[in-house]
Formats: C-alpha cells, sequence, structure tokens
C-alpha cells in the first residue's frame, strides 16, 4: 500500500475528469424543479434569468477562492486540509465527521433517492418502496463499481456527464424549437401568474441549484498540472453549467411562459409534453435519471476523500485511512461511506419522505462548513505567507468576503427552510464533540 500519510497521490486526472465530476455533481434533479420555484418568485422572464446569472457569478467567485486553496494546498483530503492548517486537529475532524454521517452521505441518499423516484416513473418495483429499493440499489452499486478502481470511477462519470448534457440540450431544443406556440400559449393562460413575491427566496432555489461544485477540492492531490488544470477545470465546469442553467430557463421561458413555469410542479415533464405528448414525459425521466446517477456517482467519488483522511490522522477511525495501491481508491473509505448512506436510505423509507428528509438534514450542516472554507483563506493567508501559491484570488479581500457574506446567508436560509428537520442533522454533528474528546484524552495519557 501507499503511505496514508502522503498528501499527493498519483495524479491521474486531467482537467477534463475535473470538468466532469464537477459537472456530475452540480447538474442533478434540481435542474428540473428548481427554475418552476424560482419563476414564482420573481415578476418577470428577465429577472428570472437575472436569477440565474447572480447564481452564476456567486459560484464562480466561491471557485476562485477554492481556486487558490486547492493550488496551494493540494490534498485529498479538500476542505479538511484546509482546516486542520488554519483552525487544528478539533475543526477538522468535526468536518471530517460531519461529511461521513451528514453532509457527504446525506447527499449520497438525497440524490439516490431522485434515481429511485424517476426509475419508479419508468419501471416500478416493490409497490410504494420502489423509490427506496432503487436508492439503495443505486449506493451500493456504485459504490462498489468506484472501490474497484479510480478508472472505473471516472470512465463511469463522463459517459454519465455526457448522457446528462446531451439530455439538456434535448430540453433546451424543445423549449426554443419544437413547442408549437398555441402550446406556449394555452399552459401561460391556464396557470397562475408569477407571484413576484421575493428575489432573495428565489436566489435561495438558484444557488442550490448550483451548489457541489466545491467537491473539486477533493481531486487536488490527483490532478496533473495541478495549477493550470484544477483552476481551468473549475472555472469552465461553472461556465459550462451556467450557460446550459440560462439555456434552460430560457427554454422554459420560451415554451412555458413566465406563468406556465410558477404554475407547474413538473416544469420540465410539462415542456416535453407540450413538445412530444406523452412519450416527452417518459424521455425527461430517462434524463433525470442520467443525472442523478451522474450526481451519485461523484459524490461518493470525491466523499471518500475525507474519510481517509480522518483515519490518516485520528486513530480511534484508522481502518478509514488505508489507501489501496492497486485500485488507487480509499477503499476502505468508501465501503464505510456507502455503508452509512444505506442506513440513511433506510431512515427515508421509514419516513416515506426520502429526498425531503435529506434536504432537512444536510443543508444547514453543509453551509456552516462553506463558510468555515472561506474563513480558512483569510487566516491561511494571515499564518502562512510563505506559501507559494499559485494562483491568487483577485481583488483580495473583497472577493472571499462576499463568498462568506453568502454562504452565511444559505445558512440562514436553509435553517429557515429546514426548521424542526435540521435538528437530527445538527444533533448527530454534535455527537461527534463526546468522540473528539475522547481522541484528546486519549492522546493526552499516551503523553503523559
Amino acid at each position: 500500500m501507499n503511505d496514508p500519510s502522503q498528501a499527493r497521490l498519483a495524479s491521474s486526472l486531467s482537467t477534463v475528469d475535473v470538468v466532469a465530476l464537477t459537472v456530475g455533481v452540480v447538474i442533478g434533479a434540481s435542474v428540473f424543479e428548481t427554475p418552476a420555484l424560482v419563476a414564482g418568485n420573481t415578476g418577470s422572464g428577465w429577472a428570472a434569468l437575472l436569477a440565474w446569472t447572480l447564481g452564476g457569478g456567486v459560484s464562480v467567485v466561491g471557485a476562485l477562492c477554492y481556486a487558490e486553496l486547492t493550488t496551494a494546498y493540494p490534498h485529498a483530503s479538500g476542505d479538511y486540509f484546509y482546516f486542520q492548517r488554519a483552525f487544528g486537529d478539533w475543526l477538522a475532524f468535526l468536518f471530517a465527521w460531519a461529511r461521513l454521517v451528514v453532509i457527504q452521505t446525506g447527499s449520497i441518499a438525497l440524490l439516490a433517492f431522485v434515481f429511485g423516484d424517476y426509475a419508479t416513473e419508468l419501471w416500478p418495483i416493490g409497490a410504494q418502496y420502489s423509490p427506496s429499493i432503487y436508492a439503495a440499489l443505486a449506493v451500493a452499486g456504485l459504490t462498489l463499481l468506484n472501490a474497484l478502481g479510480v478508472r472505473q470511477g471516472k470512465h463511469l462519470q463522463r459517459g454519465l456527464t455526457v448522457a446528462t448534457i446531451v439530455g439538456l440540450l434535448v430540453l433546451i431544443g424543445a423549449g426554443l424549437f419544437l413547442v408549437p406556440e398555441s402550446a406556449g400559449q394555452a399552459a401561460a393562460t391556464g396557470a397562475s401568474e408569477g407571484r413576484g413575491g421575493s428575489f432573495g427566496m428565489a436566489m435561495v432555489f438558484v444557488l442550490l441549484t448550483y451548489g457541489g461544485w466545491n467537491e473539486a477540492a477533493y481531486l487536488s492531490a490527483e490532478v496533473r498540472d495541478l495549477p493550470r488544470n484544477m483552476t481551468r477545470g473549475l472555472l469552465g465546469s461553472l461556465g459550462l453549467i451556467a450557460g446550459l442553467y440560462l439555456l434552460v430557463n430560457w427554454a422554459y421561458l420560451q415554451g412555458l411562459g413566465l406563468a406556465g413555469m410558477a404554475g407547474s410542479e413538473v416544469v420540465a415533464a410539462d415542456l416535453m409534453r407540450a413538445a412530444f405528448g406523452a412519450p416527452g414525459a417518459k424521455l425527461i425521466s430517462l434524463l433525470v435519471v442520467a443525472a442523478a446517477l451522474s450526481s451519485t456517482n461523484a459524490t461518493i467519488f470525491t466523499g471518500a476523500r475525507t474519510s481517509f483522511a480522518l483515519g490518516r490522522d485520528f486513530r480511534l477511525f484508522e481502518f478509514l485511512g488505508r489507501w489501496d495501491a492497486d485500485t488507487e481508491t480509499p477503499a476502505n473509505a468508501l465501503l464505510v461511506q456507502g455503508a452509512v448512506a444505506l442506513g440513511l436510505v433506510g431512515v427515508g423509507a421509514w419516513t416515506r419522505q426520502g429526498f425531503e428528509a435529506m434536504v432537512d438534514y444536510t443543508a444547514p450542516v453543509f453551509w456552516l462548513f462553506f463558510g468555515l472554507a472561506g474563513a480558512a483563506l483569510f487566516v491561511l493567508r494571515r499564518i502562512e505567507p510563505e506559501t507559494d501559491r499559485p494562483f491568487r484570488v483577485p481583488l483580495y479581500p473583497a472577493v472571499p468576503l462576499l463568498f462568506c457574506a453568502a454562504c452565511l446567508y444559505m445558512l440562514w436560509s436553509s435553517v429557515a427552510y429546514a426548521g424542526a428537520g435540521a435538528l437530527l442533522g445538527v444533533g448527530v454533528l454534535l455527537a461527534g464533540i463526546p468522540l473528539l474528546a475522547l481522541r484528546t484524552a486519549r492522546s493526552q495519557e499516551a503523553s503523559s
């Protein structure tokens, strides 16, 4: 086996791989759901498109911060490593614990439920538990595939990402060129008008749809020609994502009108139905299945890297810190992550609200640590000024301050949205504090 203490691992990933994994994580089923909510909170089509443009801009601001962090501190554990250097082992431990039991595993389960819901639309199995069965199969199958080796995982990711983008292009073409004008007018006439209630709330949905691009940080130790490929990969993937989101929403507006979007519960299916009839709904279900699988696979791929770092640095989780040189993967971390995600799938099946339950569970904890990553940039610049930084955030400190402010706003919004549902995720996060105290006590005993 390779020495698990090494920060740099086999450099086997290119710019294309960074783009494929980032696009795969970000473009999931949410792009087929949130446009209707955004339309409902904006008063005009141009305002809706402006919200999506601003969402891309905020994401680029964050990507600039991460470009500096990833190129200055290339490491398989991403944010974990930044927290460790900036704040110490205690916050790094809590973050790794949160990734293992809340953020990453909850996201895997959430995306798997999206896959299960839409796969059930095509091929239902197991009566009312069909989505949960599909979700469990997706988690187990993709985890095992990634455990077989990095090459299998990244090649599948490329294929799924291509399928997702092709499907989105079909959706764009349908809205812009194939929906009869009369169909769009009928949809707009039969739906309620856009409420124009809250542009801020529209931005909440937009930023949630853009979320996940920071997962590229966990690839930094495995990227060839890191300064060039990571920066290009982050900015290139966000440019591609923003362009697709704007085109998709333009297609929705052209095909259904703002009122048609705002009044729709399944806006993508309504658009495809207007273009192709009933077969269009089947086609969009296939698209969402591909998008959800793509996001699930990419999230599994990146998530185990933090658990690997947790095992490397804390003896209590030593078994997670073993790197398999043959497969070039943290195999144990992948398997444990998969087991936790399967447990959360079970929780979702029990509540009968799998997707919503996982949103409540993960969102507040995610935005808390995302904002702390921006704060780490300030701390590291101050305490390690001698570190080589191949890429430096332009307009410092304004750019990272803007990023931190956006994260604080999303933290507040996610708590307000989740309400009592956020307590479970926060409670599981806090359960890591006794483990941290146990680890500290053992370290003190060993040194005495």
